[in-house]
């Protein structure tokens, strides 16, 4: 990974306006992997918080098979919040997430 990178450059900007405890959290990760990220050594799957970045600042968008067009962002915490059965949208949602084309994996 080069921190060259746009989406690296867009975490680094997000990290001046905000504490990157702040952008980690909003990102759904801990403050250690934006700092690895940042520093060029995150042994992570680099391409999940590429995406995250993407979404949550860089207005990368998909289209959702139950929701329509959403911030990719929106897509990733939708996936992360699980099966609730009190929620139909939620079980739509774990019905259709698991072979939907933009699961992470």
């Amino acid at each position: 990974m080069s921190s060259a990178e746009p989406w690296v450059q867009v975490l680094r900007e997000a990290c001046k306006v905000r504490s990157q405890r702040e952008v980690a959290t909003f990102l759904g990760y801990s403050p250690p992997v934006v700092s690895a990220v940042l520093a060029g050594n995150y042994r992570g799957d680099l391409t999940r918080v590429q995406r995250a970045v993407e979404g949550a600042f860089m207005g990368a968008e998909v289209d959702c098979p139950v929701l329509g067009d959403l911030p990719l962002q929106r897509c990733i915490e939708h996936q992360r919040a699980g099966f609730r059965a009190t929620n139909p949208m939620r079980v739509q949602l774990s019905r259709t997430c698991p072979t939907c084309p933009h699961r992470r994996t």
